[in-house]
């Protein structure tokens, strides 16, 4: 099996209403060609490097994923076919990955997240606040500016070079 990154450029002026259908269709087109969603970003809108259908914006979609040729063969098809995409670009990471050392790579990574989660402590809500008393700050006293002043000498006039005489033509031989 093979890993693949997708990335989808879709119309940013779409509603997220609009926009739902376009990613669930393809994240539902994986599994039915036994792929495997690895992770889905959602990068949001940003501007792009030129007009594509003269739009200057793009809202941008990453996909990682398993899968074979088919797969991404279908997903471009459903990509190319759909006017709301603007543009995308499938490129492969791993010629064979595999896919049980990325399930578990996956799990220990949500695992981490969810013990991270757990061992941060929620702020406590203090019920008597006083006001910390702010020591005084000493005052700076005043530094004299001290600048040399230097005199530019002039610039000496440049003499007139003299004119170069004109040298007579030689007569051919």
């Amino acid at each position: 099996m093979k890993r693949y990154e997708t990335i989808i450029i879709i119309d940013p002026d779409l509603s997220k209403e609009v926009e739902a259908p376009i990613l669930d269709r393809i994240n539902d087109l994986i599994p039915q060609f036994k792929g495997f969603l690895i992770e889905s970003d959602d990068w949001g809108t940003k501007k792009l490097a030129y007009e594509i259908k003269k739009k200057s914006r793009g809202h941008y979609v990453r996909l990682d994923f398993c899968g074979d040729g088919p797969l991404v063969q279908e997903m471009e098809r459903l990509l190319r076919i759909d006017d709301k995409v603007l543009k995308f670009m499938t490129v492969l990471i791993d010629e064979a990955a595999d896919l049980d050392s990325i399930k578990t790579d996956l799990a220990e990574k949500e695992a981490a997240k969810e013990q991270a989660q757990a061992q941060t402590p929620a702020p406590a809500e203090p019920e008597n606040v006083e006001k910390a008393e702010v020591p005084e700050v000493p005052e700076v006293p005043e530094v004299p500016e001290v600048f040399e002043v230097f005199e530019v000498p002039e610039v000496p006039e440049v003499p007139e070079v003299p004119e170069v005489p004109e040298v007579p033509e030689v007569p051919e031989v």
